[in-house]
């Protein structure tokens, strides 16, 4: 494993300093957008922008990469990115931050399509597991440890916006210097989200609503943090839990949806989802000090259950939709399942910031809920209709990321451990690494 981290070092540094930056540049906008008069309705319109960047992104970057080259398009991304976030710090206006959360959008997914390209350039066959969980690995901790950034500086001032700037900068510098050729890029090739649902339905219901809960999080948890009492410490600490909370039970659920009907794991995980929502919802209405030790302690426990479900429900999705998919089209299948967990990462955080006005902070986890409850029934319901396809014939749960279809290229294949697969003994090709060191791997061969 060490030298197939070696081959990729640069890449995951720059990943990392990238998602540090991206981590705590959404939460200190949650957290400013929660101490402006601002009606949550309008906090929802702003922090969906981001996601719906995300989906122009995915569709037209590529464009721009195939133009001018991976180096100078993420170069060119960054420096926006960078740009883009420090405006933040010079107004306030609330639709002039909705379209910088748009451009930032845009450029993260530009972003991370030169580097999961370059991933999966490197990796071979006998890697491809090892890349894959490095790369959701460095992503899920840069976010996490991303939150507790917040507490630097004055999250009104310039000092966090400029912090951030810096990041997204220097998170080019890694990429800007490597001797890595641009890789080519695969041709953009989706399935319609309506021929999808014809194929698995509630593959693309789970989809749908994995991006619901998602984007409702990622874009309220902040304000609703903020609205419930918390201070700095305790809203990093509670976004802290639910991303790394993302890692605890990938490896198990997935491994028991191998093993069963895997929709009646997506049923299980829904209304286990649904459950630790609700628990959040009592948490909210309890009357409770937001700094007593009790308080705090069982939001956070609860926040790393949530986490933990809602993180495992998009690769089950994946992994159902794909049971009824031919192996060669199931790259262009899951652009299409990305492109409905995206509609629903646009819509959640308006469905949730319309709830959170009506009945105040717990309408985020009011929409979790009935997100896990619908989630959980249609499956079912489907599970009604139609007979499981036989374990034989199902292909094994990836960890799969969330932001581009050309991450999807790097997924082990039927016959390989996806699941957070770790081969300490296989090298990286050294035709597909020009920066291998000869003696390195010649000594590594031998």
């Amino acid at each position: 494993m060490w030298l197939t981290f070696r081959s990729i070092a640069s890449l995951l540094i720059g990943v990392s300093i990238m998602f540090l930056g991206q981590g705590l540049l959404g939460t200190l906008l949650g957290v400013n957008l929660a101490a402006s008069d601002l009606p949550s309705t309008v906090s929802g319109l702003v922090m969906s922008g981001y996601f719906l960047g995300l989906v122009l992104g995915s569709l037209f970057a590529i464009h721009i990469i195939r133009r001018v080259g991976h180096i100078r398009a993420f170069a060119a991304l960054a420096s926006i990115f960078s740009a883009a976030a420090l405006t933040h710090a010079f107004f306030s206006d609330p639709i002039l931050w909705g379209v910088l959360r748009v451009i930032a959008g845009f450029c993260m997914a530009g972003l991370l399509m030169c580097t999961e390209s370059w991933l999966n350039e490197k990796a071979t066959r006998e890697t491809r597991g090892t890349v894959l969980s490095l790369y959701m690995i460095a992503t899920y901790l840069s976010l996490g440890v991303g939150q507790f950034l917040l507490q630097l500086g004055d999250t009104a001032g310039y000092m966090l916006y400029a912090l951030v700037s810096i990041l997204l900068s220097m998170a080019l510098v890694p990429v800007a210097l490597t001797t890595m050729p641009g890789p080519a890029l695969p041709t953009p090739r989706r399935f319609g989200i309506t021929h999808l649902f014809r194929i698995s339905p509630a593959g693309v219901m789970g989809c749908l609503g994995s991006g619901l809960a998602q984007g409702a999080f990622y874009g309220m948890g902040p304000l609703f943090a903020r609205q419930l009492g918390l201070d700095l410490a305790g809203t990093a600490a509670f976004m802290s839990a639910v991303i790394l909370g993302g890692l605890v039970l990938q490896w198990p659920l997935g491994w028991m949806s191998d093993r069963l009907d895997r929709r009646l794991v997506i049923v299980l995980v829904s209304l286990a989802m649904a459950a630790s929502g609700a628990g959040v919802v009592a948490l909210s209405f309890g009357g409770l000090d937001a700094d007593s030790l009790t308080f705090v302690a069982s939001l956070l426990g609860l926040s790393a259950l949530f986490g933990a479900l809602l993180s495992t429900l998009y690769p089950l999705a994946i992994a159902l939709a794909n049971d009824w998919i031919e192996p060669q089209d199931m790259v262009p299948a899951s652009g299409g399942l990305l492109l409905a967990y995206s509609i629903g990462a646009v819509a959640g955080p308006i469905a949730a910031s319309l709830l959170m006005d009506l009945i105040g902070p717990a309408g985020l986890f009011v929409l979790v809920v009935a997100v896990g409850i619908v989630v959980a029934i249609f499956t079912w319901v489907r599970m009604q209709m139609r007979e499981s396809v036989p374990m034989e014939e199902q292909a094994p749960v990836q960890i799969v990321p969330r932001m581009t279809a050309v991450a999807y290229t790097l997924l082990p294949t039927e016959d390989e451990d996806g699941q957070l697969a770790f081969d300490f003994d296989a090298p990286p090709d050294p035709v597909n690494d020009p920066d291998a060191d000869p003696a390195v791997e010649a000594e590594a061969a031998a």
